[in-house]
């Protein structure tokens, strides 16, 4: 999915939502662990129910590796559901090594012949230009560059107090040059809404994939007065657990799209 078609299904659908895909058998309903492959039926009602309100999904390999090879076969089969749908697809695997192995990985989770094919990848970028450069050279194919977390250890490293510029900051700095803005995106978590303004700065126009908004806590609100960019959104904001765990019993997906609704209206009043 290029920019230009992303942009072209936030406007169709007014929404810049993404749903995180993290399925965990433990909070599913007896109905839907009773199926043969349960994570996969799961995935698909989830996805048919929140398909007019999304623009993204993005499954969490850990939820799919954890499960061994009937979990990847389950992540692979998700994958090819979602392809044809218009929806962007984000392989959150947060990957960073050097040169080779990256390369390895960028063919795994990207490349169209293999067996995900998905349209964007997250990716650590601690090691530098030499362990995410791989992940540009699959064409037609988006990296999403950690930046700035949500979580309570992010300060060790990204915001460490002593630290000019902060490390979040060299990072956005750096990386710009690595990519363009139809290929790169960063991720930026939504409790740090408060800094916003300071990544617009940097990158002004890039997405951003915002986890956080929801269950961790963070303001749909104080995000897009920050960060949002006028006629592209510029934002994509990922919600997981109060859209995918909305209710525990047989009627999980219409909660869950009832969430995704409810997020759609929101975004809405900015599209």
């Amino acid at each position: 999915m290029t920019r230009q078609e992303l942009v072209a299904q936030i406007r169709k659908k007014k929404s810049f939502l993404c749903v995180g895909l993290d399925p965990d058998l433990e909070k599913m309903p007896a109905c839907v662990k009773a199926e043969d492959d349960p994570i996969f039926a799961f995935n698909k009602q989830i996805i048919d129910a929140t398909l007019p309100y999304a623009v993204a999904y993005k499954p969490n390999t850990a939820f799919y590796e954890a499960y061994g090879l009937k979990g990847m076969s389950a992540l692979q089969k998700t994958v090819r559901y979602l392809q044809g749908k218009n929806v962007l697809t984000i392989a959150d695997a947060k990957r960073g090594d050097i040169g080779n192995t990256s390369s390895r990985y960028a063919r795994a989770f990207l490349a169209d012949e293999g067996d995900f094919g998905f349209d964007a990848m997250t990716v650590a970028p601690y090691m530098g230009s030499d362990s995410v450069s791989p992940f540009f050279e699959i064409p037609g194919k988006w990296v999403v560059l950690l930046a700035l977390t949500s979580n309570p250890g992010s300060a060790d490293f990204q915001t460490a107090e002593g630290c000019r510029p902060f490390l979040y900051q060299r990072v956005l700095e750096v990386s710009r040059a690595w990519g363009h803005e139809g290929n790169l995106m960063y991720v930026v978590g939504a409790t740090k809404a408060d800094m916003l303004k300071e990544v617009r700065r940097i990158a002004p126009r890039h997405f951003l994939l915002v986890p956080g908004v929801g269950a961790q806590g963070g303001s749909l609100e104080e995000v897009c007065r920050n960060g949002f960019v006028e006629g592209e959104a510029g934002l994509i904001i990922n919600a997981s657990r109060s859209i995918l765990y909305a209710s525990s019993g047989a009627d999980f997906a219409q909660a869950a799209a009832g969430q995704a609704l409810a997020l759609q209206k929101q975004m809405s009043v900015y599209v």
